[in-house]
């Protein structure tokens, strides 16, 4: 081929196994929402970034709107996701961790739905980014494991070993 897409008929990862590699990170950055001390998740941050809990509202909006997008081709608007909309976040941990736990659900449900051909479609992710839908998938699992990493920051200045950024079981 002479373009950057690959045909509906060429494979370089299954969706199954796409879908079980985002799960799994999915699983770490669970772990890492779990190590924080609850009022540190709220309040906390370095060098001006954003608390842990903000981080992990971007990271819920952009997984549940996103496979939402995916699966229905109507997507959110940027500025309609919650991450714009502070109010609109859980408010303790616990919250956060139920919500996180409904998206993996939502996400696991949903899958399914993605006809094959449409991973190769191209597309116009909350009214903005437009690319094919792999790799809007592929930006979903990297701005995760960015966030994530700003959160083993955060944990280990204040004294908190991270979960193994290794194990995704």
């Amino acid at each position: 081929m002479t373009n950057n897409t690959l045909s509906a008929t060429e494979t370089v990862i299954t969706p199954q196994a796409m879908l079980a590699h985002w799960q799994g990170h999915r699983r770490l950055t669970r772990r890492t929402i779990e190590a924080f001390p609850e009022d540190k998740l709220f309040s906390y941050s370095v060098g001006g970034m954003r608390t842990f809990s903000e981080l992990i509202t971007e990271i819920t909006d952009i997984a549940a709107n996103g496979i939402l997008g995916i699966v229905t081709g109507k997507w959110k608007r940027v500025e309609e996701l919650d991450h714009y909309t502070p109010t609109a976040a859980p408010t303790t941990k616990a919250a956060i961790l139920e919500y996180w736990d409904e998206i993996t659900a939502d996400i696991n449900t949903l899958w399914p739905q993605i006809p094959a051909e449409r991973f190769q479609e191209v597309d116009k992710a909350f009214g903005m980014y437009e690319g094919i839908i792999s790799d809007l998938l592929l930006y979903f699992i990297d701005n995760e494991i960015h966030h994530r990493a700003q959160g083993y920051v955060y944990l280990r200045t204040l004294g908190i070993e991270p979960p193994a950024f290794w194990n995704r079981d």
